[in-house]
């Protein structure tokens, strides 16, 4: 299981320190790219090969709010690998306590054409052990 831990920063919280929930989809974004990074290569890399991705349906569920300091877990289990599109249901933790979970569903992409392709072979090789 690929996890990536953020802290909560003060400038993303309101005036009683809990975290705005806009900020919940920055930080899936930031740890889908560790677990590029970590698992399949640099998203630079992955685009000079001529492919990209974007994100075509995203839910979450907001079970209870983070709070500033507070050291969010992001677990980022790969769900489902199809013909195009990939779906990654995160679940953040706070102290092991599930406070927001979802689903989101990436779209690959030629970005030159900006038009749907198959997952790449080396991407969906890399992603296939990511539960």
């Amino acid at each position: 299981m690929f996890v990536h831990r953020i802290r909560v920063r003060y400038s993303e919280c309101d005036q009683q320190g809990v975290m705005f929930v806009g900020h919940y989809m920055f930080y899936y974004d930031v740890a889908l790219t560790e677990l590029w990074r970590a698992k399949v290569c640099s998203y630079q890399e992955m685009v000079e090969k001529g492919d990209d991705m974007m994100v075509a349906e995203s839910r979450l569920r907001y079970v209870r709010s983070a709070r500033f300091d507070d050291q969010v877990d992001i677990e980022m289990p790969v769900h489902h690998l199809g013909t195009t599109s990939m779906i990654i249901r995160p679940v953040f933790r706070v102290g092991g306590e599930v406070i927001t979970e979802g689903e989101v569903r990436h779209v690959f992409i030629d970005p030159a054409a900006n038009t749907k392709k198959p997952i790449p072979d080396y991407v969906r090789s890399a992603l296939s052990t990511v539960d």
